[in-house]
């Protein structure tokens, strides 16, 4: 699963993406309000909701749905700046619905992280303060709803956030091109993957959080070919290829390091950057495989991807 960077919305997008998920799980009456002073409500919604926070026991009543956003990356709810707005915003405005009558629940969306523990504070705060039915709808739930229901993501031109994990792919399509020269049919009959020692391949999984089904259904189908691309690129006679290779796997690690938190597993970004070579390669028509063939080698190399926890 690939994550949205909701950081780089602005207030009025990710207001706009709280509605849009509450009108899928509240229901259609979900009414949001223009940009201005909130009074303490981005949105409400009346009446039974249709799945929250659960299909048999929906929320039944004045729900008041809060937006708070932040454009500071890897945020938590448990830092400072959030609790003042808990205790200095959130509070005093739910105490005011409540004295007018406006509100029974009360969803409190952000894009930080939440934890099991903070969640329960939070909780707490709000409920011994007001008593108010609450919650906080953080990241990890919005990530989990974003990709159950693509529709939102597509009203919300979510995947204009998604920038690919680019590199200068060239040195790897002319790599490639130089390996397909020299790959007889016969160069790999008879191997086996049981020949493939090169590291302790299950921790490496482990720490890059690569699944075990991705690296048995894909990645071990590769085996046969590692040892003859060792071969080649040890081969003095592609020494400015082995360069080119060196090159590449700089290029790539230096990418991965800044872009790996934006990905839960690592296959994702191992197919990210596939896709991102064949869209602008398509001079490598009948020989895409071997992308695949070089990128799974690099990593279960240790070339590219985390050797150490």
């Amino acid at each position: 699963m690939r994550k949205y960077p909701l950081h780089y919305l602005n207030d009025t997008e990710f207001e706009n993406l709280a509605t849009l998920i509450c009108k899928k799980i509240l229901g259609e009456a979900v009414i949001p309000f223009a940009k201005g002073t909130d009074g303490g409500r981005d949105g409400r919604f009346h009446g039974k909701a249709n799945c929250f926070p659960s299909t048999t026991e929906p929320w039944d009543g004045k729900i008041v749905i809060q937006a708070k956003h932040t454009t500071k990356e890897n945020t938590s709810c448990s830092d400072s700046d959030f609790q003042k707005i808990l205790k200095n915003d959130v509070v005093s405005a739910i105490e005011r619905l409540k004295g007018v009558k406006k509100v029974e629940y009360y969803m409190l969306f952000t894009n930080r992280k939440l934890t099991g523990k903070q969640d329960e504070k939070i909780e707490n705060l709000i409920d011994e303060n007001t008593g108010i039915t609450n919650i906080v709808i953080a990241d990890e739930k919005i990530q989990q709803w974003l990709q159950a229901y693509p529709d939102i993501v597509k009203e919300a031109k979510l995947q204009s956030l998604l920038t690919p994990l680019q590199f200068d792919e060239q040195d790897l399509k002319n790599l490639i091109i130089e390996f397909h020269k020299t790959i007889p049919d016969t160069s790999i009959a008879g191997k086996s993957e049981e020949d493939f020692t090169y590291v302790a391949i299950e921790r490496k999984n482990e720490i890059n959080a690569l699944s075990q089904d991705y690296f048995d259904e894909i990645i071990k189908k590769n085996y046969t070919y590692f040892d003859f691309i060792r071969d080649f690129l040890k081969d003095p006679i592609n020494k400015s290829l082995k360069e080119i290779y060196d090159d590449t796997i700089d290029d790539l690690n230096a990418k991965i390091v800044i872009k790996r938190s934006a990905y839960n597993a690592f296959e994702h970004l191992l197919e990210e950057l596939y896709d991102y070579v064949i869209t602008n390669n398509s001079e490598l028509a009948g020989k895409k495989r071997l992308i695949r063939l070089f990128l799974h080698y690099m990593y279960c190399t240790c070339d590219i991807g985390k050797k150490d926890a």
